[in-house]
């Protein structure tokens, strides 16, 4: 029988159901034994990222099966999520890293243990898991309330103080949670606080945005501004918790979909992705994840994993780069600026789109444009205040390639990352024209 927790906003925190069976007994073996997922692993070249470098969550908890992690580094995640002690060989084997979840600590929001009892606990369970390579961090809560942010601070505290290289995982309430639900006056003290109660280096935060009616929920992109910005002032990274899976009045995963929350993260800055979720969970509406009730692997599987090996090629790229700004043009979303506020670019035309403007090292300007519609595609064109050629990097390759003709095209909810150069005489001007379609 099933054990299954949901939080406040319907997320699953912990089940007991029997994971996904292999897609073959034969998979089973190879992944039980550990001795051919080399080889498995040699026919994707993609380069992949390290969860040091950009997280990519598969947000549930996720035990048992070997085979079932390998099929997740496959999908292109780097962390398996939220995972019991004993299974922590399996997630090695099949390259990944994750939280390690244990419901037995006695995480409590109410101030009751004192800091020497919360020290021995902790002291106790990181003893436990030791020096495991799989170990990226420890789950300690979701959704919490700002009266929790003491609590939390301390044993925050406590995890870095034993374990400095590994993360204590909290994720956060998203903007369209009440007052009660946050505890605070408003969603821009409860962010802040969070970030000077726990001192955590990175902040984690949910937004589901996707209406099944088509529509995006208001706030969506006020609330990446709001995270990104204070994430800037502390000069910490921050994650964003997106949907792979539908339930309630969401909507069902679509390519547009899943690749249009991927890259107004990037745009955003954001250093790390975590989906919601990976495993559907058996009750109410819920369907249509990745890995369905019984264990197979659905249409929605195939589309993340392009999406999550886009981000991989376009990781080595995007990790140089420091977010300077964003903007939305023509159409402004409340809480956002237009392009009047740009630093680089001067004209952009095409259709409903976003603009995260970042710059390398040297100072040279990079842009990630999105296609905000989600089932219209757009040609676009751009012109930079500086002079030089517009290149394309491409999401397929991580090459750069020069912009033109009908490389100039965005699917829907698709993302671009372009760059300025100095132009060769080989090179396109930097102003790009629309492609035609044939």
């Amino acid at each position: 029988m099933s054990l299954t927790t949901f939080s406040s906003t319907g997320r699953e925190l912990h089940s007991d159901r029997p994971v996904p069976r292999a897609r073959s007994a034969a998979l089973l073996i190879v992944a039980c034994l550990c001795i051919t997922v080399p080889t498995l692993r040699a026919q994707d070249d993609v380069p992949r990222l390290t969860p040091e470098q950009f997280p990519l969550l598969a947000w549930n908890v996720a035990r048992g099966n070997p085979a079932v992690f390998v099929r997740m580094w496959d999908c292109g995640f780097n962390l398996a999520g939220f995972v019991p002690i004993q299974d922590l060989d399996a997630v090695a084997a099949a390259g990944l890293k994750c939280f390690v979840h244990d419901p037995s600590i006695p995480v409590r929001y109410e101030a009751t243990l004192p800091e020497s009892h919360i020290n021995e606990h902790v002291a106790a369970y990181t003893g436990r898991a030791g020096s495991h390579p799989a170990v990226f961090g420890y789950f300690l809560a979701d959704e919490p309330s700002a009266q929790a942010f003491p609590t939390l601070a301390k044993w925050a505290k406590a995890f870095r103080a034993v374990a400095p290289n590994q993360l204590p995982y909290v994720n956060l309430f998203p903007n369209y949670a009440s007052i009660e639900q946050l505890g605070t006056e408003n969603y821009a003290r409860y962010i802040e606080s969070f970030i000077r109660m726990t001192e955590l280096p990175y902040i984690s935060y949910d937004h589901y945005a996707l209406m099944e009616d088509g529509s995006l929920r208001d706030g969506y992109f006020a609330n990446l501004e709001l995270v990104r910005k204070a994430a800037l002032r502390h000069n910490i990274g921050f994650w964003n918790v997106v949907m792979s899976t539908a339930c309630l009045n969401y909507a069902e995963p679509c390519e547009a979909g899943l690749r249009f929350q991927a890259y107004t993260t990037l745009a955003y800055g954001a250093r790390g992705l975590s989906w919601f979720t990976y495993f559907t969970p058996t009750i109410g509406n819920f369907r249509h994840g990745p890995i369905d009730q019984f264990g197979q692997e659905t249409p929605t599987w195939s589309m993340l994993r392009r999406v999550n090996l886009q981000i991989h090629r376009l990781g080595p790229t995007y990790l140089t780069l420091r977010s300077i700004g964003v903007f939305h043009h023509p159409n402004i979303p409340e809480g956002c600026e237009g392009i009047s506020v740009s630093r680089h670019v001067a004209e952009l035309t095409g259709g409903d789109l976003l603009v995260g403007e970042l710059e390398d090292p040297l100072g040279r300007p990079f842009v990630i444009l999105v296609n905000k519609d989600l089932r219209r595609s757009t040609p676009f064109t751009i012109r930079f205040r500086s002079p030089g050629a517009v290149w394309q990097v491409s999401a397929y390759t991580g090459q750069p390639a020069p912009l033109a003709g009908e490389q100039a095209w965005l699917a829907p909810g698709q993302g671009m990352m372009l760059m300025l150069e100095p132009a060769p005489q080989s090179m396109p001007a930097a102003e790009t024209k629309r492609g035609a379609r044939k």
